[in-house]
């Protein structure tokens, strides 16, 4: 099955590359200046800066899934609506 059968794939890998991937990166810049203007960061800080990082790695690992074609059209909705939900929370 190609990625053009898989619409929702389609639309979960772009939904990553331009709004969830970009936002994760200037979240972990912005902890990183943050950390680094501090001179020291808390135990939260750096606990955040783990959880962005994981993120954003598993975020990639999704893309990559995506593009090797591994990833079930009904998964890729399923975790779609979960980005969608997360991004409108945040947006609230």
């Amino acid at each position: 099955m190609s990625n053009s059968e898989k619409p929702n794939a389609e639309k979960l890998k772009n939904f990553l590359l331009q709004e969830i991937i970009p936002d994760l990166e200037e979240a972990i810049d912005e902890m990183f200046a943050f950390i680094e203007k501090a001179k020291m960061a808390s135990i939260a800080d750096k606990e955040e800066l783990q959880d962005l990082q994981e993120m954003h790695g598993e975020c990639k690992e999704i893309v990559a899934e995506i593009e090797a074609g591994e990833m079930p059209d009904a998964e890729a909705e399923e975790i779609l609506k979960e980005f969608v939900e997360m991004k409108t929370a945040d947006e609230e």
